[in-house]
């Protein structure tokens, strides 16, 4: 056969587009300062695809988009695409987007249950990564549902119900997990952690549950001892019955007295069965108080006084709060009448007096005024009793 001879017009046009060439620089090459930026645009190699294609700005991808989501392939085809898409988020750790994906797989309900399982798993994983636990344990559970023995899923439900603090249900899925491999080194892992929690928590439990029941009884002596004393508890509730000493009502007071006092002060039972209050001393002339967090029952006021003013005060500029010349009153529940207590008296003489009440939420108040012209102020207009 004979060769073809080159056409020496051929040439010519050849010659011509060179020449054009070489005068007409190329209008499409990359420029030098930014050729990485406009390099990073072809889709072939960009290193991070946008998180939103503008068809305007990138056809190129915006065309790859519609051929890998064409609505017209299988859902099984979309679910894989969505599930490859999210793997890629994934590995880049971006979990939100890898949540969305697989989610967006999840929604073409697809037949396929190996491969509904797989997208609820890896959701599962990309949720645990965003501390959303509850919201993995749920994939993991509809993952099981399709494919029970799935030892991704069961791992990841284990590593769940741990984050959440369920560790009974962790050892439990750990267990499932060991009998598809024995030898599965996070379930081992998690087993071990999960156990060693669970049994820390029983302790506390037992623990919690032994000092509930040693308050409990504490609490039941100490209403005991109240009620032995005839000292009397009112509620301030509407309606409440003022000389009740129910158990309800001793609970409300004993609760108040450790919870309310801002020392912590709490009524107290000591071994021989004599009782210890917190009470408040107040000094109405000077806006000033003294706390005693535990006074013995048995104890006279006279020696707390000798204590609390055995120096003056700085706050008393008269010098006329000295322990023989003070008066200690307490009020009724009515606060219209004024009870004088002798200051040998004890703590139990005034608890005991049938005026004397203990209100619940409150520790024993008390009212100490100095002997001076300001008791008769104080006292002007109220009726005043003397406690003998």
């Amino acid at each position: 056969m004979e060769g073809s001879q080159p056409d020496a017009a051929d040439d010519r046009h050849m010659d011509a587009f060179l020449d054009k060439f070489r005068s007409q620089p190329y209008r499409g090459g990359f420029h030098e300062d930014q050729w990485e930026e406009e390099f990073d645009k072809i889709p072939l190699f960009m290193k991070k695809a946008p998180s939103e294609v503008d068809p305007k700005e990138n056809p190129d991808l915006a065309c790859l988009q519609s051929i890998i989501f064409d609505e017209e392939r299988s859902p099984e085809e979309q679910a894989k695409t969505y599930k490859d898409e999210g793997n890629d988020y994934f590995k880049e750790k971006d979990y939100k987007k890898a949540v969305i994906s697989y989610t967006e797989g999840l929604k073409k309900k697809c037949v396929d249950p190996d491969l509904n399982a797989v997208l609820y798993t890896n959701r599962a994983a990309a949720q645990y990564y965003l501390g959303n636990f509850r919201s993995a344990l749920n994939d993991v559970m509809a993952a099981r549902k399709l494919k029970p023995h799935h030892l991704k899923a069961i791992t990841r439900g284990a590593l769940c119900h741990l984050e959440l603090k369920h560790f009974a249900e962790a050892v439990s899925w750990c267990d499932e997990g060991l009998h598809i491999d024995a030898k599965e080194k996070k379930l081992l892992e998690v087993r071990a952690k999960a156990d060693k929690l669970k049994r820390t928590e029983q302790r506390d439990v037992r623990k919690a549950k032994l000092k509930e029941k040693k308050e409990q009884n504490q609490n039941e002596a100490l209403l005991q001892a109240i009620k032995v004393r005839n000292i009397r508890l009112i509620s301030e509730a509407a309606g409440e019955d003022e000389d009740t000493a129910s158990e309800g009502l001793g609970e409300i007071f004993l609760d108040g007295l450790s919870s309310e006092n801002p020392y912590g002060a709490r009524l107290s039972l000591d071994d021989r069965g004599r009782l210890s209050w917190p009470v408040l001393f107040l000094y109405p002339e000077y806006a000033q108080s003294d706390f005693i967090s535990a006074f013995h029952e048995d104890s006279r006021f006279i020696d707390h006084l000798m204590v609390m003013f055995g120096e003056t005060p700085s706050w008393d500029s008269e010098q006329k709060y000295c322990p023989d010349n003070l008066e200690v009153y307490f009020e009724d529940e009515d606060r219209t009448e004024l009870y004088q207590v002798p200051p040998k008296s004890t703590l139990l003489q005034v608890l005991q007096h049938p005026r004397y009440f203990v209100k619940a939420l409150t520790p024993a108040f008390l009212i100490c005024v100095g002997a001076s012209p300001f008791c008769k102020n104080f006292l002007q207009g109220r009726k005043v009793h003397r406690v003998k």
